[in-house]
């Protein structure tokens, strides 16, 4: 059976990353299904286009029949569904696409997985595995202390999180009742390079360059732990190799950071690396807004399960993670221009209207 990788929404942020990430450490085949939406974009994989082994193919995880054909021509052992809306604002101001691709979605990817590893050898179907990216804010919200673990129940409180707390109880629903081999990873917050600057770092880097004002919700306090893209991406490796069937595996980067904190690093860091810039002190950027609704407070995971069983790491610190990402942020600035040429121009989403 051929190792080749199947991704779902690879042209987004940490899909983009981990075809990167295969493509450079992994010897084995890459097929890439994404429906590009304003948040998938081709220019992010630019540079392996046209590699020998890498395949893309433009289609929505709802289209079945494109799935089945995509599954039957590249009998992949790897799934890794990263297909998502995920920015919880514009989930407030529209829930109905987030259902479909979430759930919907999820649930069709599901069934062709299945339909597929029934056709298999038993040799075969030992080796496939179906994972799915999910995200911490399935748990809810915390109080001041406590971490979310693997067995904390589901609370979701956001369309968004609701949307991704329906799909992984399909995904182990599909492997206790239909014996596929799934694995469900819950992240924290990830940053890094090609991050669409609806979110909060690239938002607040892009708008500091430009001395456009830095928008905080609410009192800022709002606590994330964050995890450096490079470092989640490795983590879906490790757990795609070594990880048990049926299980979940939460990923943080034990970097809890209130959001009013972050903003004035990065506020610090573009003075660093851009001495140059006119609009100084830049933190005097910084505009206090109305807060999102049903806002969570605070989200942290504990990554002791990952770490013990399988032995993954964060590499990353938050500081040196901050860096490694404004610096590309400053070196990419055509990437920001190139995939800002849609709908969003940085306007405040989320407020319920």
């Amino acid at each position: 059976m051929s190792v080749t990788c199947l991704t779902t929404g690879g042209a987004g942020f940490i899909g983009t990353n981990f075809v990167h990430q295969w493509i450079a450490e992994e010897s084995a085949p890459l097929v890439n299904v994404d429906a590009l939406t304003y948040a998938g974009n081709l220019v992010s994989l630019a540079d392996v286009k046209t590699h020998p082994r890498y395949t893309f193919v433009h289609a929505n995880i709802c289209d079945t029949e494109t799935l089945r054909n995509v599954f039957q021509k590249h009998r992949p052992r790897f799934v890794v569904n990263f297909a998502a809306e995920t920015h919880v604002d514009r989930s407030i101001d529209g829930p109905e696409n987030f259902v479909m691709t979430n759930v919907v979605g999820t649930f069709r990817l599901l069934e062709i997985a299945r339909e597929y590893y029934n056709t298999l050898e038993e040799n075969e179907k030992a080796q496939f595995r179906f994972l799915h990216v999910s995200t911490d804010e399935v748990y809810g919200s915390l109080g001041a202390t406590g971490k979310f673990m693997e067995t904390t129940p589901y609370s979701p409180n956001s369309p968004y999180s609701a949307s991704k707390a329906s799909s992984d109880h399909f995904v182990r629903a599909y492997c206790h009742t239909f014996g596929l081999p799934t694995l469900v990873t819950n992240c924290s917050n990830n940053y890094g390079p090609y991050q669409f600057p609806e979110k909060l770092i690239p938002l607040m880097i892009t708008n500091a360059l430009e001395g456009k004002p830095l928008p905080v919700y609410g009192d800022g306090m709002h606590v994330r732990d964050w995890l450096y893209v490079e470092d989640h991406c490795r983590a879906i490796r490790t757990v795609l190799q070594k990880g048990t069937i049926g299980e979940t595996y939460n990923i943080g980067g034990n970097a809890e950071m209130p959001n009013i904190e972050i903003v004035r690093l990065i506020c610090d860091l573009v003075e660093k690396y851009q001495p140059e810039i006119e609009h100084k002190p830049v933190q005097s950027l910084i505009t206090h807004v109305q807060d999102r609704p049903g806002h969570d407070r605070r989200y942290a995971v504990d990554t002791t399960k990952i770490e013990t069983e399988l032995g993954w790491r964060p590499l990353e610190s938050f500081e040196s993670g901050m860096s490694k990402t404004l610096k590309w942020y400053l070196e990419h600035q055509d990437w920001v221009q190139a995939v800002s040429q849609g709908k969003y121009q940085r306007e405040r989403l989320g407020t319920g209207k």
